[in-house]
C-alpha cells in the first residue's frame, strides 16, 4: 500500500474494524481493573465495566472513522458535559493517556497509528480537564 492509499483509509479500517476495536477497548478497561496505577480513573467508572466499555467501543467507532453507534444511540457525545460531574486534573488525564496506550500496545497497533491517535488522545483528554491540578 502505498502513503495516498494508507491516508484515505480511516483509522477505524488502520485498526482492523469492529472486533480490533472492541479488543482495544476490553484491554483498556481490563488493565484500568488490573493495575493499581489507574485506580483514580478506575473509581470514576461504575461497576461492572460493561456500559463504559460498550460506550467507548460505540464513541470511538464513529471517532475513527466507523459506524456511528454512539451518535444513533445518545445523539451528540457532548464529551465535556458528560464528563463534568468527574474531577479530571492532569493525573486522571494521564491515567486514561497511560491506561490507552499500554492497551493499544498490548493488542498490537500498529506504531504509527498508535502515534496518531495518542496525539488526538491527548487533545481530547486534556481539554476534558475540569480541576486544577
Amino acid at each position: 500500500m502505498n502513503i495516498d492509499e494508507a491516508q484515505e483509509r480511516t483509522a477505524y479500517e488502520l485498526i482492523g474494524g469492529a472486533t480490533k476495536l472492541r479488543e482495544l477497548v476490553d484491554r483498556f478497561y481490563d488493565l484500568m481493573e488490573l493495575e493499581p496505577e489507574f485506580a483514580g480513573i478506575r473509581a470514576m467508572h461504575p461497576t461492572p465495566l460493561d456500559s463504559s466499555r460498550d460506550k467507548l467501543y460505540w464513541f470511538l467507532s464513529g471517532w475513527m472513522g466507523g459506524p456511528d453507534m454512539y451518535i444513533e444511540r445518545f445523539g451528540h457525545p457532548r464529551l465535556r458535559a458528560r464528563h463534568l460531574p468527574y474531577p479530571i486534573a492532569s493525573d486522571e488525564r494521564d491515567q486514561w493517556l497511560r491506561c490507552m496506550a499500554w492497551a493499544m500496545q498490548d493488542v498490537g497497533v500498529e506504531e504509527s497509528l498508535q502515534e496518531r491517535m495518542m496525539q488526538s488522545f491527548y487533545q481530547t483528554a486534556d481539554w476534558m480537564r475540569n480541576r486544577a491540578g
